[in-house]
């Protein structure tokens, strides 16, 4: 299996993010793309390739055009008002409160931010470029007649909504692959995330569409991030009714329990008849991943690449979590060795 990477994933090296009260150095680090692309090389998966460079065009197929434009300038909107922290928003539009962008930078923050834990940084936006590039690279060699490829994306995107930043995602790069599939071709692409947290960003991006279907297996919303998305009851408006599939599970999950809603969420996309699947991958359900409270365990991601590749679709790799360091680069390869099983 082909590997996309970009060394530029280290532009965005966030030294503070905001949890349990305090600033503490980011779980979403450098580190943890270093160590997947590490066991990538040292298991012998496949050819490492740079990502081509692709304009904004597939970027604004998905994310709304003023939204892009924030991104591009934040830190240096935030840079030149003098402030010597990271840019981190502290002021939201809540209930009842007038939903307009703001002109000054702190507005701007809070208007287009999820969440409060993800700094905009000097570099961030140029390696959320690079990685929206390598998400379409691994796309383009779908589209080209791969069977299987993985973009080793970071900063991740499943959290990034068409116009909203959080979760350390900037840019959704599951949505931005799956448009450009079936801008190249494709007439149905389903995206399976089975990150721990609910993929919010992708299922608000294709929640009123029917060419698209999205299932998510993640932590109860009621007890884990992003805590306002990922319901059951959630499953599509409009056109798109029926095509959210939302499976959040409590604290303690184990694998056993965890499989049986991947399979049921394979059943609806073998149903689907998918031309192309991707593939939110986040190993972040592992058992000591210092966020996260799902229960499985390294060999559990052999056989949920299996049970994955059983379905014999095309299917991109997208990264997403992942934060016990030591165990992300072999938990990651475990499910693209499974998938090519």
């Amino acid at each position: 299996m082909k590997t996309i990477f970009s060394e530029q994933h280290r532009l965005r090296d966030a030294k503070t993010e905001l949890y349990g009260g305090e600033l503490v150095k980011p779980f979403e680090r450098p580190s943890r793309a270093d160590m997947v692309i590490e066991a990538v090389r040292a298991s012998e998966l496949g050819p490492v390739a740079a990502p081509e460079t692709f304009s904004l065009d597939p970027v604004l197929r998905i994310h709304d055009a003023d939204f892009v434009t924030f991104l591009e300038n934040a830190w240096v909107e935030w840079h030149q008002t003098g402030y010597a922290g990271e840019a981190m928003a502290s002021v939201w539009p809540a209930r009842r409160m007038q939903c307009r962008a703001p002109r000054f930078i702190e507005g701007k923050l809070g208007y287009y931010a999820i969440a409060a834990e993800t700094s905009i940084t000097e570099g961030t936006w140029e390696a959320a470029l690079a990685s929206k590039d390598v998400a379409l690279t691994g796309a383009k060699a779908l589209a080209d007649g791969e069977q299987g490829v993985f973009s080793l994306c970071r900063p991740p995107g499943h959290h990034a909504a068409r116009d909203m930043f959080g979760g350390y995602c900037f840019l959704n790069n599951a949505a931005i692959a799956a448009q450009y599939l079936l801008d190249n071709g494709a007439e149905r692409v389903a995206i399976l995330d089975i990150d721990f947290h609910h993929g919010n960003g992708t299922q608000d991006i294709f929640y009123e569409r029917n060419d698209v279907l999205f299932c998510s297996l993640h932590g109860d919303p009621e007890d884990a991030f992003p805590h306002f998305l990922g319901y059951a009851d959630e499953m599509g408006l409009g056109a798109g009714m029926g095509y959210n599939r939302n499976y959040p599970m409590p604290p303690g999950t184990p694998f056993s329990e965890w499989r049986k809603a991947l399979d049921n969420a394979l059943s609806h996309i073998g149903e689907f008849s998918p031309q192309h699947l991707v593939v939110s991958l986040g190993v972040d359900t592992f058992e000591h991943d210092p966020i996260s409270f799902f229960k499985l365990t390294t060999p559990d991601y052999l056989t949920t690449g299996e049970r994955i590749g059983a379905l014999a679709i095309p299917t991109l790799f997208v990264m997403e979590g992942g934060y016990d360091i030591g165990e992300v680069g072999m938990n990651t390869v475990n499910v693209l060795k499974g998938f090519e099983a």
